[in-house]
């Protein structure tokens, strides 16, 4: 699961990827703190070692420019979306954890910030008809899609939940009112009592498959 960034962070990490695109280099530390108003050297350094820590970054703290993003795409009509063997640990203390390979997608269909494949392992969501090796699509979420007045078409979602161990794929139902999230691996229903104790991390927003069975690259490849 990638790392969360605050909101400074986040907005850095974009100023960084829009002057590298515009430029082909990266900016300076100083050119960072005049964009965003940091006086301190010391503090946007400070910063960039986060988003090396959190796997955004490679830094050479040896160079005013020495740092280069990681999986990112500089067409500007596309997003560089990695793709993990199962469902990634939702605190994984880096981005980059687990990443099998990366794909490029056009902005129109990659989903929302932050997005990521996740390639099935076997027959363990088959009731879904979702297949091994078939690619979804997971953009992060926060909550539950069938809120209190969300349309009726949410019924049926599927929602990456957090326990203890890492996540795990439920879909979601209604029933006189009630939420229930049934496992997709299998298992007991589980009804919803307290929506303040439950972790949502992601939710399915598509499915990639190969209808020629052909095996999709698995190797990773930096950008």
């Amino acid at each position: 699961m990638p790392a969360v960034l605050s909101d400074l962070e986040q907005r850095i990490l974009d100023y960084m990827v829009r002057y590298l695109r515009t430029r082909t280099y990266q900016p300076s530390i100083r050119e960072i703190g005049e964009e965003f108003g940091i006086k301190s050297t010391k503090t946007v350094s400070e910063h960039l070692k986060t988003l090396a820590r959190k796997g955004y970054l490679e830094r050479d703290p040896s160079r005013s420019r020495g740092v280069r993003i990681l999986g990112v795409d500089l067409n500007p009509d596309t997003v560089t979306v990695p793709c993990y063997a199962g469902l990634p640990h939702p605190d994984a203390r880096r981005r980059t954890d687990g990443i099998e390979t990366t794909f490029s997608l056009d902005r129109r269909i990659a989903g929302a910030r932050g997005c990521f494949f996740v390639r099935t392992r076997g027959d363990e969501f088959a009731t879904l008809g979702i297949g091994a090796g078939d690619l979804l699509l997971v953009e992060p979420a926060d909550s539950l899609p069938d809120d209190p007045g969300a349309s009726p078409t949410s019924d049926g979602s599927l929602v990456t939940v957090a326990n203890g161990s890492g996540a795990e794929l439920y879909r979601c139902s209604r029933a006189s009112g009630e939420t229930i999230l049934i496992p997709a691996g299998g298992g007991d229903p589980i009804r919803v009592e307290d929506r303040t104790r439950l972790r949502v991390t992601g939710r399915v927003v598509a499915i990639h498959r190969r209808l020629d069975g052909a095996p999709l690259p698995r190797s990773a490849t930096a950008h």
